[in-house]
């Protein structure tokens, strides 16, 4: 249950944030360096979360220092909290699940691994909610995310499993448990529009109402909540 006064959808939300989930990344790879006795599983998983990362903070960079986006789309980049979902939570089913699979409970494994995408999804969903980005962004860094953990899910075959997923379950329960409510905010949305702010020379932001007021009265948004008037987060 949570703390009285707590939003469900802040809550929710903060399971894509990048100081909670790339401490986890971490400790996952190095699970799975561990379980398979291979860097591979790890490598063909960081490798497109990597690229997802530089695709992500490139687009919000374009968008606050240059003002790029879709303004028909209500689009000013990739949200980072959709893709990071979508890339670590089914790899994370997939490690804890290798059990199974050695065991051959595909169906399990197949449901756990849809229910890490469904969590995903949430959280995106969750985004729109709480007024940080369009329903177009958080699709996008859905998909960028999912493309991620899925290719890297094709990749990796079926290591053996050589660790207990019971105390890296019970680990990251806790860790999880804690984390979304009692971690400071994230400040890699500052740190981006600093970096944004310093390539393009600009002294302010480039902002979503920019985006419409440049493409006209015509551009309609579709953004299905109350976006702010920032820049992407």
């Amino acid at each position: 249950m949570l703390p009285s006064g707590v939003d469900p959808s802040q809550w929710l939300t903060r399971f894509g944030e990048a100081g909670i989930v790339l401490p986890v990344v971490v400790a996952l790879a190095l699970w799975l360096v561990l379980a398979s006795r291979s860097t591979r599983p790890a490598s063909s998983w960081l490798a497109p979360l990597g690229v997802a990362v530089i695709v992500t903070t490139a687009s919000k960079v374009a968008f606050i220092g240059w003002g790029v986006g879709i303004a028909a789309l209500d689009f000013t980049g990739f949200s980072g909290h959709a893709m990071f979902a979508a890339a670590v939570y089914p790899m994370l089913a997939h490690a804890l699940t290798a059990h199974w699979r050695d065991a051959g409970r595909r169906r399990d494994v197949l449901l756990a691994l849809g229910a890490a995408y469904a969590f995903a999804a949430l959280i995106a969903a969750s985004r729109v909610r709480v007024g940080a980005h369009s329903v177009s962004e958080a699709a996008a860094g859905f998909a960028l995310g999912a493309l991620a953990s899925a290719s890297a899910l094709w990749l990796a075959g079926h290591a053996q499993q050589r660790l207990p997923a019971l105390w890296a379950g019970l680990g990251l329960a806790a860790w999880f448990g804690v984390m979304p409510i009692q971690a400071a905010p994230s400040q890699t949305h500052g740190m981006v529009t600093r970096l944004a702010l310093e390539l393009s020379g600009r002294e302010l932001p480039f902002r979503r109402e920019d985006l419409h007021r440049a493409a006209g009265p015509r551009a309609p948004a579709l953004s299905g909540a109350a976006i702010p008037a920032g820049p992407p987060r």
